[in-house]
């Protein structure tokens, strides 16, 4: 298991481009956050927590992260590597 992704607002923007704020639990060291977006072009997060973090959790994936057509299901899955049992809210920009 890796994490577990719930957005909690998205918009439309302007033209097709949409925005996706969530939230991320993770159980693991390394996992997807799943945006809902086709491609990701902006991604930027932060932790919540009452402590401060002793490794910062960074981006694995090269934005912007286009389109995935030999494998969809991978579409909008921005791969982070982070401590376990950390909470990151996100907001993510593509459409």
């Amino acid at each position: 298991m890796a994490f577990t992704t719930e957005i909690l607002f998205e918009m439309n923007a302007q033209g097709n481009r949409k925005l996706v704020f969530g939230k991320t639990t993770a159980d693991s060291t390394d996992g997807n956050i799943e945006t809902g977006l086709k491609q990701v072009d902006l991604l930027t997060f932060t932790h919540s927590g009452s402590a401060v973090e002793a490794n910062a959790a960074v981006i694995k994936t090269t934005l912007p992260l286009l389109p995935d057509s030999v494998t969809p299901a991978n579409n909008g899955k921005v791969n982070i590597i982070c401590a376990s049992a950390d909470v990151v809210y996100f907001m993510a920009i593509g459409f």
